[in-house]
């Protein structure tokens, strides 16, 4: 067993030092037109110099092929669900609920519909990718470790690799739905408008607007008993984006900051780069390993940035089954599409039976007991769109950006948008649904014609904001906009707004703002939210004088001054007595937990403003069981709160939780991995709820403040590594800055090292 461990740790090693990158010289290949010349600065970052930017495409898919290929195996391996294949057993569950959605046969029928420009452009990608890949001397050394083969990269892989950003911003069920029609199995329709409102008291839309608060169920009906809970995908995301006008930036062009916040590991989420491209396109920003283009950044005349939508982009359809086989549809009765899928995995190959309908696949039954199918705009034939991306980068102004985003189909995304001549816009990028017949909050039926999609909204009818009197835009995954637009682009599962809040209120605390000012606001830590919470947790310890285990706490609460921040004892007390309390209501309202690893409550973000609402007026038929009383449920939420925190309330602070978490993925699973391939574990300041949005192994995945035509002024951060290998001698640079909150330029700085890409003879 020795000699087989000595084996498998000596066959990593040999990927690690054979598969270190090219850096510099010249390297004859077959693909680019002309020579391509890439200078990497002392962080890795290059500037890849093309004249044309198919070149470029190539270029930078070397540079991914060589960095960051176990990454993109990932990517393309999560849409298509074939996890299993390439980790094994452990993954089958996860490839099973992804296989129903086929994105592998999808992402080939997208691009055999691309464009012929689309098309050479992703093939010089791909070519690209495959020539960094085959230059190593050795496969990925995680590749290695998991006795794994790197097959080659596929246009349609650079679409699945789109597609895995679906899965990592959305549900691949219709969760909210289903998660209403639980409630509404327990409770009936008034308590599922309870548990999941549309509205919080912390919103804070750009356009002030206020959504009517649900009205309480006139009695808590004898609760039913639960249906088992179906997995839940990962926690919700987030992110923040702002900007102001030109006339309130220090340059006179617009300023834009982004932080979009997303999974935390080593190598991180993107690919920092500058294209240059002849005298056509300078831009500079993050790209994500897989595709060809920038994903956010400035390119001398707009800077753009992108934070989650959380628009209502799915809908549960009620099926209706006629007799084996067959289902209920406009027109009349209708065969299921039946599709066996070929799962593969190490120890054998499993075959997964997809039922589709006109509407798309069958995801299983509610709490109900309804059949339901899921549509998604994830399933539109063109539910990936590369030309929109290439045309944001060379984008001239916010009314060109905001023309392009309207037609664009990728995960759904707030665009936020300035340019040069100091303007700024607001939309969202991404297809929207056309709704008719009904809201999209509740299963429903599309059987008899009445309710539906009409297809993708027009892009004249999805909303937008360009140039607001106050000068000022934010969005920070809440409600943006309500009246007429709110009801085109729905709720898929806002955020509450408090992270929204506090921005718009810092950036109205001045008139003037450059890039140094919105990092200062990027890492603000103040929470809000949880301000409520301080006060209403004084209110119950000082009801129980007697308690001499809760009077240990009152102390740390009084000096508590709203950060998230590692000394700090008040926070974490306040912060852990809303969570005890939100868990307990909705799982006494709810009949449970959720099953599965990935969440541990039903409730959803907004269920922020109904566990207030229900302390606040505490209703007595609409206590959670098992409690009695609101005051028995307190009690034992205050009971679990004083074991948590132990015998010494000193030692419960922010820090011993609110580490950054920032790991390999497969030291997760092989911890020895991480002495080499991970940072060193340290406390962060930050919380969900602040601007600075961190949770261990969650957080800023990038942050940036730029004006375009001034990105010698711009600032940039990001966590993890920009190389995947750890022997690059870059490896983990720039992490520390990201940590500590030190602004970096957002330009690549002088170059280190040259290599150049020329054409094979």
């Amino acid at each position: 067993m020795v000699l087989i461990l000595l084996a498998w740790i000596l066959h990593g090693a040999i990927g690690l030092f054979a598969g270190r990158p090219r850096l510099s010289g010249t390297l004859e290949v077959a693909g680019p037109a002309a020579a391509v010349r890439i200078a990497r600065d002392g962080e890795g970052v290059p500037t890849i110099l093309a004249r044309t930017r198919a070149d470029a495409a190539f270029a930078l898919g070397f540079l991914h092929g060589q960095e960051r290929f176990f990454q993109m195996e990932m990517l393309r391996r999560m849409a298509a669900g074939e996890l299993a294949r390439f980790l094994g057993p452990p993954a089958l569950g996860v490839d099973r609920q992804i296989r129903l959605h086929r994105f592998r046969a999808r992402a080939r029928e997208i691009v055999a519909r691309m464009t012929p420009f689309e098309r050479a452009l992703i093939e010089a990608y791909v070519d690209g990718v495959n020539a960094g890949l085959a230059d190593l001397g050795s496969r990925p050394f995680e590749h290695r470790l998991l006795l794994a083969r790197a097959e080659p990269w596929a246009p349609e892989d650079t679409v699945l690799a789109v597609f895995a950003m679906y899965l990592n911003l959305q549900p691949a069920r219709p969760q909210r739905e289903l998660d209403r029609a639980r409630a509404a199995a327990r409770g009936g329709p008034r308590l599922a408008d309870l548990l999941y409102p549309q509205t919080t008291p912390l919103d804070a839309p750009i356009d002030g607007s206020r959504l009517p608060e649900p009205m309480l169920p006139a009695r808590l009906p004898r609760l039913s008993p639960a249906a088992p809970a179906p997995v839940r995908e990962l926690e919700y995301a987030g992110s923040n984006s702002w900007a102001v006008a030109g006339r309130l930036s220090t340059s006179g062009a617009a300023l834009v900051a982004n932080d979009m916040h997303l999974g935390l590991s080593v190598p991180g989420t993107w690919y920092r780069a500058r294209l240059v491209v002849g005298g056509q396109l300078d831009a500079t920003g993050v790209t994500l390993p897989g595709t060809p283009f920038i994903v956010a950044g400035s390119n001398g005349r707009i800077a753009w940035g992108f934070t989650n939508s959380y628009i209502d982009t799915s809908d549960a359809v009620i099926v209706e089954e006629t007799r084996p086989g067959f289902y209920r549809a406009p027109g009349g009765e209708r065969p299921f599409r039946v599709v066996k899928e070929r799962i593969d995995t190490r120890l054998g190959r499993r075959t997964l039976i997809v039922r589709e309908t006109i509407w798309g696949p069958v995801v299983g039954r509610d709490a109900l007991g309804r059949l339901i199918a899921m549509r998604w705009t994830a399933h539109e034939p063109d539910a990936v769109k590369l030309q929109p991306f290439l045309a944001l980068e060379g984008a001239a102004s916010v009314a060109e950006a905001i023309a392009i985003a309207k037609v664009a189909a990728l995960p759904q995304q707030n665009l936020v948008v300035g340019d040069s001549a100091g303007a700024i816009g607001w939309t969202i990028m991404g297809q929207v649904p056309a709704r008719f017949g009904f809201s999209g909050q509740d299963a429903v039926s599309f059987a008899d014609g009445t309710k539906g999609w009409r297809g993708i909204l027009p892009p004249a009818e999805v909303p937008a904001v360009i140039d607001p009197p106050s000068g000022r835009l934010w969005t920070a995954n809440a409600r943006v906009v309500g009246g007429e637009a709110y009801a085109k682009l729905g709720d898929g599962g806002y955020d509450t707004g408090g992270r929204a809040g506090r921005i718009r209120d810092l950036l109205f605390a001045r008139e003037r703002f450059g890039p140094a000012d919105m990092l200062a606001i990027q890492l603000d830590d103040v929470s809000t939210r949880n301000r409520f919470w301080r006060d209403l947790l004084v209110a119950e310890l000082s009801a129980r004088p007697e308690d001499a285990a809760l009077g240990r706490l009152l102390p740390f609460l009084s000096p508590w001054d709203g950060r998230a921040v590692p000394d700090s004892v008040g926070f974490r007390l306040v912060d852990r007595f809303r969570r005890l309390a939100l868990e307990r209501l909705y799982e006494g309202l709810m009949g449970g937990k959720p099953e599965g690893p990935f969440r541990t409550t039903f409730a959803p973000p907004q269920g922020e403003g109904t566990l207030r609402r229900l302390l606040v007026e505490r209703p007595a038929h609409l206590v959670p069981p098992p409690d009695a009383s609101w005051q028995a449920f307190l009690d034992a939420v205050l009971a679990e709160l004083v074991e948590e925190v132990g015998p010494d309330p000193a030692r419960f602070t922010w820090g011993r939780y609110g580490k950054a978490g920032v790991r390999h993925p497969l030291a997760r699973f092989l911890p020895p991995i991480g002495w080499l391939t991970d940072p060193r574990d340290v406390p962060v300041p930050g919380d969900r709820s602040t601007v600075r949005a961190q949770s261990p192994g969650f957080g800023a995945s990038e942050r940036f403040a730029v004006s375009p035509g001034f990105e010698a002024d711009g600032v940039f951060h990001m966590p993890g590594s920009q190389a995947g290998n750890p022997l690059a001698p870059y490896y983990l640079a720039g992490h520390a800055a990201w940590v500590e909150g030190r602004a970096t330029p957002f330009l690549p700085g002088r170059a280190r090292w040259t290599l150049t890409l020329a054409p094979a003879r």
